[in-house]
């Protein structure tokens, strides 16, 4: 047996490589005898992640503010200043104007940013703005030389089961890659509100590999690492990336403007059952209309089933609220639908966001 195991070996690597789509099959992978190695795609992707350095201040609670004794006798303040010295991870997404993408919490409260290259140059920089509901940050490195983009993935061509690669600067070692599969899509509930649509992987993500790249097998960014779930803070194969394809939307928004202004459309939205919906296994169902909305106006009804937008299959409620939310105000969002069985399509403009939209287009409210 054991004189068969080459054999088998090399029957199984010709097997998992046979098998795969032309589209899907690993780029530049190289053999050493029978071992594959994704060492090029390795080295051609790191130079457009850097590490981040931050320092700052930060005002939070006083833990000795909650108590009534230390409020009446010492005249405790109820909030504290913290000096901050963090570090994170960035990625290059234009190498010419010197644009980084990274998470929000990473750079929050911060009046110094340095970042590292993979040569081991220092750049400063500084926070262009930030997104909070997005936990997304861009930062513009001053004036930037030789620097090494990573092109831009398609996050919603993503399936559960893709390869991906995870780079970042874990607990401050320095650049550190790890591989895994797109575990779920769609993920949601893991703040306290936000727009959420998280890729879940189990590619190793650790504190520090916050605003990393999660990269797909084609060298593309797909999504920028932003949390975990960790009893011991540590990773344990659950990790939760952002999808490009919001953050870019995110990013496009704070250079033109230096802000994300909220769309809405005037609807309430929940989730498809396929229980009771023909077996349609996604979309998101119209609960409610307001009245004199731009969903109204569109001819939108209570019960249309939104399957796409601007041809970009919803698979949920919360996708759908991302989508317009995160769309520029005046945008036009043309959606499919389907109507008591049929397919029809409006196109409906975005108005600014207000304080009666409804509470299920704003943010997720979510319970960590």
């Amino acid at each position: 047996m054991n004189a068969m195991r080459p054999l088998l070996l090399a029957m199984l690597v010709l097997a998992l490589t046979a098998s795969q789509p032309a589209a899907g099959q690993i780029p530049d992978m190289k053999t050493g005898g029978s071992v594959p190695t994704l060492a090029p795609l390795v080295r051609r992707v790191t130079p457009a992640v850097v590490n981040i350095s931050v320092h700052g201040r930060v005002r939070e609670d006083n833990p000795l503010y909650r108590d009534p004794l230390f409020r009446e006798f010492f005249d405790v303040p109820r909030q504290i200043e913290k000096e901050v010295n963090a570090t994170g991870s960035g990625v290059i997404v234009d190498a010419e104007r010197g644009y980084v993408l990274t998470n929000n919490h990473v750079v929050e409260g911060t009046s110094a940013v340095q970042i590292t290259t993979k040569d081991g140059r220092q750049f400063s920089a500084k926070v262009v703005g930030r997104d909070p509901p997005t936990d997304v940050a861009v930062l513009q490195i001053q004036n930037p030389a030789g620097l090494k983009a990573l092109p831009f993935g398609d996050s919603d061509a993503l399936d559960v089961g893709d390869f991906v690669l995870a780079i970042g600067n874990p607990f401050g070692l320095g650049q550190t890659v790890t591989s895994g599969l797109v575990s779920a899509l769609g993920r949601t509930g893991l703040g306290k509100q936000g727009y959420e649509d998280f890729i879940q992987t189990d590619a190793a993500i650790n504190p520090g590999n916050s605003g990393g790249a999660l990269v797909s097998l084609r060298g593309e960014l797909v999504g920028i690492n932003s949390a975990i779930i960790s009893p011991a803070g540590g990773n344990v194969g659950i990790g939760f990336a952002i999808p490009v394809n919001m953050a870019r939307k995110v990013m496009e928004q704070i250079i033109a403007s230096g802000r994300v202004e909220r769309g809405r459309i005037g609807v309430s939205l929940k989730d498809l059952h396929p229980s009771v919906n023909k077996g349609l296994n996604q979309g998101a169902v119209i609960a409610e209309i307001a009245a004199d909305s731009p969903a109204e106006r569109a001819g939108l009804r209570k019960g249309d089933i939104v399957t796409a937008a601007d041809e970009r299959p919803i698979r949920t409620a919360a996708q759908l609220r991302n989508t317009i939310g995160l769309a520029r105000v005046g945008e036009e969002v043309r959606l499919t639908l389907l109507r008591n069985g049929a397919p029809i399509t409006a196109t409906v403009r975005v108005a600014p966001a207000t304080q009666s939209s409804s509470a299920l287009e704003a943010p997720n409210r979510l319970v960590r």
